[in-house]
């Protein structure tokens, strides 16, 4: 009787052993720590990608005026189809410029306003800045090649500004002083008051700024 009690008992603890050992053994499982690890490394890499992203993508220009309402929206002549050419040839695919660029052909400048190594800034008068001419004085300006290089070269600066940088006095390619006040996305150039009806337009290798009028030169 003894003996089979004995046998019990050494049975019973065996039991108990094996019992605490599997359950030593699953407290062991690491199952929320890897998940959790897991979890938190892919969140890291996740906003790293993100960062990454958003560290490469430039923002695109804004352009400002009521003017910019008439550019195209799509094609060479948009913003964006203009963006990737030089100033002379992103004019010409621009219809609401066809009169400058005409004038620009006449004095025979759109390759010096091509030229890919140069940085300008362009006040680019509108299509209706010519209707202060009439027919006979625009003919004429168009036939004298040295006065009419002479008011297309006061509408460009050698320098590209941006709208932040544009207020102040500069001295133009043709070498007279030209002078824009202004700030934000209200600007004007010149004493006679040209406003700015589109600003900030990327071209290649200008900044361009639409303006509604012709702009004389001192001199001229």
């Amino acid at each position: 009787m003894k003996s089979s009690l004995r046998t019990r008992a050494v049975l019973l603890t065996a039991v108990a052993g094996l019992t605490l050992s599997v359950a030593a053994c699953g407290s062991d499982e690491p199952e929320d720590t890897s998940t959790g690890t897991t979890t938190t490394t892919e969140s890291e890499e996740t906003t790293t990608e993100a960062e990454e992203t958003t560290e490469e993508v430039e923002p695109a220009a804004e352009n400002f005026g009521a003017g910019c309402a008439t550019v195209p929206t799509d094609g060479e002549g948009s913003f964006e189809g203009m963006a990737d050419d030089p100033v002379g040839t992103a004019a010409s695919n621009n219809p609401e410029l066809a009169t400058l660029v005409a004038a620009v052909t006449a004095a025979d400048l759109v390759d010096t306003l091509n030229d890919p190594a140069a940085a300008y800034t362009v006040f680019a008068p509108a299509n209706s800045a010519f209707e202060a001419f009439t027919e006979e004085e625009l003919n004429g300006l168009l036939a004298d090649v040295p006065t009419l290089t002479s008011v297309l070269t006061y509408h460009v600066l050698g320098e590209r500004l941006a709208p932040e940088d544009l207020a102040g006095t500069y001295t133009t390619v043709n070498g007279a002083e030209l002078t824009i006040e202004g700030s934000g996305e209200d600007f004007t150039v010149s004493d006679a008051g040209a406003a700015v009806v589109c600003g900030n337009v990327q071209t290649a290798n200008a900044t361009v700024y639409i303006i509604d009028q012709v702009l004389m030169p001192p001199a001229a």
